[in-house]
C-alpha cells in the first residue's frame, strides 16, 4: 500500500511539473506569435506596430497624398491646402488647414492608421494613442526622405514593386538634370518669407537640399538653426551681406505678389542691399510655393529642375 502512495505521490509531482511547463510554453507561445502585419520605427523614434494591413488612412500633411496613393493606399481623411490638392483627392472629408488639424475629425474618420507630418503635428499624438488609433510619424523635406516614405507606403500598402518603379524613375530623372548642369561652385543664400519676416533657410531645407544636389554653396550652412526650426536661422541682413552671395532664392508662406512687393521695398529703402552681389548681377529668384513650401513628393524631379533653370534657362527651354 505504502507504494501505491509513493507512486501515486510521485506520478502526481511529475504530471504537476509537466502541466506547468506547458502551461509557460503555451503562454510564451501565445504571445510571441500574435500575428504582426508590420513593426517599425517612425522619424520620431517611435516603435509603431500594425496588427493588419491598414484600409483607412488619414494624412496631416497633403504632402503624404499623391506617394500614398501612388502605390494604392487608400486616404480617408487630409487637410485643406491651397497648394498640394490633387483633384482626385478633392472629395475626400478634410480634417482642417494644415497648421490646424481638428482631431475631432480624424476620429470621425473612422481611421486605422493616421500619418502625421513630422515637426507640425506630434501634438495629435497623445489623443490619437488614447482613442486606440495607430499613428505613424514621418518627415518628407529632402530627397532621400521622400524615398524611404515612399518604401514605407509601398509596405503599408503591400505595394513594395510599384513604390521602387517610382524611386528608381524619379532618381533617373534627377541624374539627368544634374548631369545637365555646369559643375559652377555658386555662393547662394536661401531666404523664406512670410507675414512675420524673414528667415535664413539651411541645407535641411527643401532649397537647401536640393542645390546641395548641384554642388552649390549655401552661405548660412553653418548658422546657428532657430529653436522652434532646425531647417532655419535667424536673418540679419549685415550678416547676409557679409556672406555676399552670387545667388539668392527666396521661398515664402502667403500671397506671392505681397512677398515680392515687399521684398522690392526692402531692396530699395535699405542701401545694404545693393552691397551683394546677387542684388547687383540680378540674381534674386522666387521658388513656387507648390513645390518649396511644402516637399513636392513624387515632384521633387521637377522641384530641382525648377531650381536649376531659374540659373539655366537655356538650358531648360520647354
Amino acid at each position: 500500500m505504502k507504494k501505491i502512495y509513493y507512486l501515486f505521490t510521485i506520478l502526481t509531482l511529475m504530471l504537476t511539473l509537466i502541466i506547468s511547463g506547458c502551461g509557460e510554453d503555451e503562454m510564451y507561445t501565445h504571445t510571441t506569435t500574435r500575428e504582426i502585419f508590420n513593426f517599425m520605427t517612425d522619424s520620431a523614434g517611435r516603435d509603431v506596430v500594425l496588427e493588419k494591413k491598414p484600409e483607412r488612412i488619414v494624412v496631416t500633411s497633403a504632402s503624404f497624398l499623391e506617394p500614398l496613393h501612388a502605390v494604392n493606399g487608400n486616404i480617408v481623411g487630409r487637410p485643406d491646402s491651397k497648394t498640394q490638392m490633387p483633384d482626385w483627392a478633392k472629395d475626400i472629408d478634410s480634417i482642417g488647414q494644415v497648421y490646424n488639424v481638428d482631431v475631432e475629425k480624424i476620429i470621425a474618420c473612422n481611421p486605422d492608421l493616421v500619418i502625421i507630418n513630422k515637426g507640425m503635428n506630434e501634438k495629435l499624438l497623445d489623443v490619437l494613442d488614447e482613442n486606440r488609433i495607430p499613428a505613424l510619424v514621418l518627415d518628407m523635406k529632402s530627397y532621400s526622405d521622400v524615398k524611404h516614405e515612399l518604401e514605407v507606403f509601398g509596405e503599408l500598402t503591400k505595394n513594395t514593386d510599384k513604390a521602387n518603379q517610382i524611386i528608381s524613375e524619379m532618381d533617373n530623372k534627377i541624374k539627368a538634370i544634374v548631369d545637365k548642369v555646369p559643375k559652377d561652385k555658386h555662393r547662394i543664400a536661401i531666404l523664406h518669407s512670410t507675414a512675420q519676416g524673414l528667415s535664413v533657410q539651411l541645407d535641411g531645407s527643401i532649397a537647401g537640399n536640393i542645390s546641395k544636389m548641384f554642388g552649390w554653396e549655401n552661405v548660412a550652412a553653418n548658422m546657428t538653426p532657430l529653436e522652434s526650426n532646425p531647417d532655419a536661422a535667424p536673418y540679419s541682413l549685415e550678416t547676409l551681406a557679409e556672406q555676399n552671395p552670387e545667388i539668392i532664392f527666396v521661398t515664402s508662406m502667403g500671397k506671392i505678389d505681397e512677398i515680392k512687393s515687399n521684398m522690392q521695398q526692402n531692396i530699395e529703402t535699405n542701401p545694404a542691399w545693393q552691397t551683394i552681389g546677387a542684388i547687383k548681377n540680378k540674381q534674386l529668384y522666387y521658388l513656387p510655393q507648390d513645390l518649396f513650401l511644402l516637399s513636392p513628393g513624387l515632384r521633387y524631379p521637377e522641384a530641382v529642375e525648377n531650381m536649376a533653370a531659374l540659373i539655366y534657362p537655356n538650358l531648360f527651354k520647354k
